[in-house]
């Protein structure tokens, strides 16, 4: 069974329902060649790059001498638009093109364009805004009150206060709570939202807001945390939180203190963080219709310089379907994957659906279903019927068990879209038999990257020495002949595609422990989940992951070659440059040297 991306053709119909204007296919994102092409009045011109080395992984075969093999390897490149046209050597080019423009990286390194396949930088301009509680935040505040009263004291009553990144088990002033944050503030609404995106906690205000009483039982597919009189203490987990941060179609936002004028800017600083990680495409993993806005707004401005995949929530996909969007909507710039769903909760927040148990962040043994079974079978089937591609957050080995069988059982119903390849994203916790059913339905894993060396520490603490182990098991989908994505996660994660590649490589946590050492991966196999990896995870391994003819135009300059130098610095090797469609997006204070004396 052969995998395929589904896509259709361009519909100039109104995105029903999400709040989007209407667009067509081939300009879903209005302007959005004019940042990397130029003008549409300039004539395209020939490039020819060349630099100290060139890693295009389009060579054959792979395994461990790959890097050796000639045929892997090319002295320089053309490009054409936004296109390679070809490869080879720097004489044969030249003489091939005599007039192209000749660009030489001198001693960088050129690797394809790092590519995310599961983070959420759209939420990242309202967290640029908002309050930073992450653990160096607070360490260099003294805690958390502090940083969330000075903001109240600068915000009109009746404002909301928001926090991201918050980490209970740094708060040097102790964990937060409904009331700790009713003596920041009583005339806000205050709430602090988890690193993990999980979960949050509110003051009073905010849980009114949030329609939450005391009285209230939990929602489905979600808890509400209590103190010892039975009373909310503030925190929300899963979907008693996701439902409020997404609401349906039609109603309110909990939040939405910003406008596009105030998130757009600080968007646009987002792209710039991105691409300064050598990140040339991401695929945002949740995004809803504030952030549909969002990103077609920063390409009408022309400040979205990234390739965008967008997975949408799944409270929005009858909208899609009732419109015939469905997965490969758009162009190269912006582009629909899929459809997001969730069945449990978080790896690093201790609220994953496990077979063993184990001490939850909710304070039971497990973790939380987020959706029925009942339920998310018969959306997964939904889905996979109108030809979009699903992808899942599973976490834990019961959840992951549960994705595929209500993936086995959609193809077995509607087998018209059998090649569709779905994605599980983390992924983080699966055994041999999982593995196995995986490979078979060839559905894409998605794990983290970096999880270990940020979080190891409270993996070990929530499921134990073996199980954390044997978490992000990039080896064991790579053993098995399953093409495998690369991911951050980020906020929620480290973003840096070197340090995940790093934490592949070598399996070692921010305390310099090794984790799971059976499960390393190589220099070269960590670098093609970050490229091809994730390319084929959107279905778009036929345009990204590999520099050859045909190809987009899309590489990172990296000051060291990560295929050779020690594990242990490939996460120090610089970011030189980073382009997009032939066009540098971003460049380093750092150039490399240029001996051929061709100008830079």
């Amino acid at each position: 069974m052969k995998t395929r991306d589904t896509s259709t053709a361009g519909s100039r119909s109104q995105i029903a329902g999400l709040g989007a204007p209407a667009v067509s296919s081939g300009a879903l994102i209005a302007g959005s060649g004019a940042q990397t092409a130029g003008s549409c009045s300039e004539q395209p011109r020939v490039r020819i790059f060349r630099a100290r080395r060139i890693i295009t992984l389009a060579g054959p075969g792979g395994g461990p001498n790959a890097d050796a093999d000639p045929r892997a390897e090319t002295e320089a490149f053309a490009t054409l638009g936004d296109r390679i046209v070809a490869a080879g050597d720097w004489d044969e080019l030249r003489s091939r093109f005599p007039d192209a423009e000749r660009v030489d990286l001198g001693e960088g390194v050129v690797v394809p364009g790092f590519n995310d396949a599961h983070c959420h930088p759209a939420v990242l301009a309202d967290t640029r805004l908002r309050v930073s509680l992450t653990a160096k935040a607070m360490s260099a505040a003294g805690g958390s009150r502090g940083p969330l009263a000075e903001r109240a004291q600068s915000t009109a009553p009746g404002r909301w206060v928001v926090a991201e990144g918050y980490d209970p088990a740094a708060d040097p002033q102790g964990r937060l709570t409904r009331a700790a944050l009713d003596a920041v503030s009583r005339e806000h609404p205050v709430i602090a939202v988890h690193f993990s995106c999980h979960m949050a906690v509110a003051n009073t205000r905010a849980l009114e807001l949030a329609g939450y009483r005391d009285t209230d039982a939990d929602p489905p597919g979600g808890t509400l945390g209590r103190d010892t009189d039975g009373r909310l203490d503030g925190w929300m987990y899963e979907g008693a939180w996701f439902d409020q941060w997404y609401r349906p179609s039609g109603v309110p936002e909990l939040l939405g203190e910003f406008t596009l004028d105030d998130l757009v800017p600080s968007f646009a600083e987002v792209c710039r963080d991105f691409h300064a990680a050598g990140i040339t495409s991401w695929c945002d993993a949740l995004v809803s219709p504030r952030e549909l806005r969002l990103y077609q707004e920063a390409a009408r401005r022309g400040v979205l310089t990234a390739r965008v995949g967008m997975l949408v929530w799944h409270r929005y996909f009858e909208d899609l379907a009732r419109v015939g969007l469905r997965s490969g909507f758009g162009d190269e710039h912006l582009r629909l994957v899929g459809v997001k769903l969730m069945i449990d909760g978080a790896l690093a927040g201790g609220t994953c659906l496990c077979r063993l148990p184990y001490p939850s962040q909710t304070g039971a043994d497990n973790g939380i279903q987020v959706m029925t079974d009942e339920e998310f079978a018969a959306t997964v089937r939904a889905v996979h019927s109108t030809g979009s591609r699903v992808a899942v957050h599973a976490n834990g080995d019961l959840a992951v068990g549960k994705v595929l069988d209500a993936i086995e059982a959609a193809r077995a119903d509607d087998p018209a879209y059998a090649g569709t390849n779905h994605r599980i994203e983390h992924c983080s916790l699966v055994d041999d038999d999982l593995v196995a059913r995986i490979a078979a339905a060839e559905v894409t894993p998605v794990p983290f990257g970096a999880f270990l060396h940020e979080h190891g520490g409270k993996l070990r603490g929530y499921y134990g020495d073996e199980r954390a182990a044997a978490a992000c098991a990039h080896r064991k989908f790579l053993d098995a002949g399953i093409p495998v994505g690369g991911s951050s996660d980020h906020p929620a994660g480290p973003l840096p595609p070197l340090l995940a590649i790093r934490t592949m490589v070598t399996r070692t946590t921010g305390d310099g422990e090794v984790l799971g050492a059976q499960q390393r991966v190589t220099a070269r196999e960590a670098l093609e989940i970050y490229t091809s990896g994730s390319a084929h995870a959107t279905g778009e391994a036929h345009l990204k992951g590999r520099l050859a003819p045909g190809m987009l135009a899309d590489f990172t300059v990296l000051g060291d070659d990560l295929l050779t130098v020690a594990p242990e610095r490939i996460a120090d090797i610089p970011i030189l440059s980073t382009w997009v469609g032939a066009q540098r997006v971003w460049q380093g204070s750092v150039q490399p040297t240029a001996p051929s004396g061709i100008r830079w």
